[in-house]
């Protein structure tokens, strides 16, 4: 009996350990890998929110592998920086301040390589040279897709996917500075009226502008509307929410082909950039204020002394038309900044009181619409 008893000892010490070195090890390594990713991924986004305001952008090579794909997603952050510090010059602008926070969304490691899917919460400040004024903060959500590679004892960004909302060209601005004019025309102050509830309207886009840093309902979307991003866009969904839901927002009546059913989304109308442009003149919701590229909006004409952006409320849409004389984009103004400059939110990619025309370049042509109250 004794003798049996010890070699059931024995049989269960060699058990656990055995149980020790395979299954604990490869938990434990695990675990470890998953620490190592998170530091990386917030230290990595943590220096490139720093490098687009101090662009010196050598300080972000070392995430990079040296391949060519690594090297395209690099090169994308160049000239991210690039664009935005050469926009914010032209507009007699400086980056002061570049904050980001991310939420991991999955992990997927295997050996040496790991699929990430994030979403990133962009802050970013600017002030006016030569101008005493606050600083003045806006806000983009971006969600990314990453590949990563572990190169000797760390890892390494291998490619990187996500629908950038400052991604263009650098030699393409717009010159000019539109702050002097807009500011000239005082703005009415926020208010519901009869059948557009303007000041509710503004309140839904901060509240559900989604990843963008400063949106509230905790970067969510409604959740009573489906999300067409991955359908071509979330933008005039988005757009049609403000002016429309009942509850929270704008409040004006579905009418015609431009409706919201629970069980089955957005008609034509309310989802697709064109439809609703028609619509909102059709239906006599929308006023057409002008229609054209950035210098033709901004600069005085007889009949807008001030230019034609100067007429924008908070509450009004802007469409954006890149070619074809299609609109591809909608924004809502939700305000203007102290100098005057109109401000913007919208989904795909979301924005929180982005400078209307920042992540355009001058082919862009801009609908400006004034919803009638």
């Amino acid at each position: 009996m004794k003798s049996f008893t010890r070699r059931g000892f024995y049989a269960a010490v060699v058990i656990i350990l055995t149980a020790t070195l395979y299954f604990p090890v490869s938990r434990v390594k695990a675990d470890s890998d998953k620490h190592e990713i998170e530091a990386f991924l917030n230290e990595m986004f943590k220096d490139r929110a720093e490098a687009l305001i101090y662009p010196h952008m050598n300080s972000i090579d070392k995430y990079y592998l040296p391949e060519k794909v690594s090297q395209v997603a690099l090169q994308h952050e160049r000239l991210r920086a690039e664009y935005v510090n050469t926009w914010a010059e032209k507009r007699a602008l400086k980056l002061v301040s570049s904050e980001v926070n991310i939420r991991i969304i999955r992990q997927n490691i295997v050996n040496d390589k790991a699929q990430i899917s994030l979403v990133q919460s962009h802050k970013v400040g600017y002030m006016y040279i030569n101008k005493v004024m606050s600083e003045h903060v806006f806000g983009v959500g971006t969600r990314h897709f990453l590949t990563l590679k572990k190169s000797g004892k760390t890892w390494k960004i291998a490619k990187e996917w996500y629908l950038d909302p400052l991604d263009e060209d650098p030699g393409k601005i717009s010159d000019g500075f539109v702050g002097a004019t807009s500011a000239a025309r005082a703005k009415p102050e926020l208010a519901d009226g009869t059948s557009y509830k303007r000041k509710r309207a503004v309140n839904y886009a901060n509240k559900y502008a989604g990843a963008a840093w400063g949106a509230g309902n905790k970067h969510r979307y409604n959740k009573k509307y489906l999300d067409y991003t991955g359908k071509g866009g979330d933008c005039t969904n988005f757009a049609s929410q403000v002016i429309g839901d009942p509850e929270e927002g704008g409040g004006l009546n579905m009418a015609g082909g431009w409706r919201y059913y629970p069980s089955s989304g957005g008609t034509r109308t309310w989802v697709q950039t064109d439809a609703f442009s028609n619509f909102l003149t059709r239906s006599g919701y929308g006023r057409l204020i002008a229609k054209g590229d950035y210098h033709h909006i901004v600069t005085p004409s007889q009949k807008y002394p001030e230019g034609a952006i100067s007429q924008l409320q908070a509450g009004d849409l802007i469409g954006y038309i890149l070619r074809n004389n299609d609109t591809d984009h909608f924004s809502v103004v939700v305000g203007f900044d102290d100098y005057g400059y109109p401000l913007v939110n919208s989904h795909t990619a979301d924005r929180y009181r982005v400078p209307f025309d920042l992540g355009w370049d001058r082919n862009t042509k801009y609908q400006l619409f004034h919803i009638k109250d």
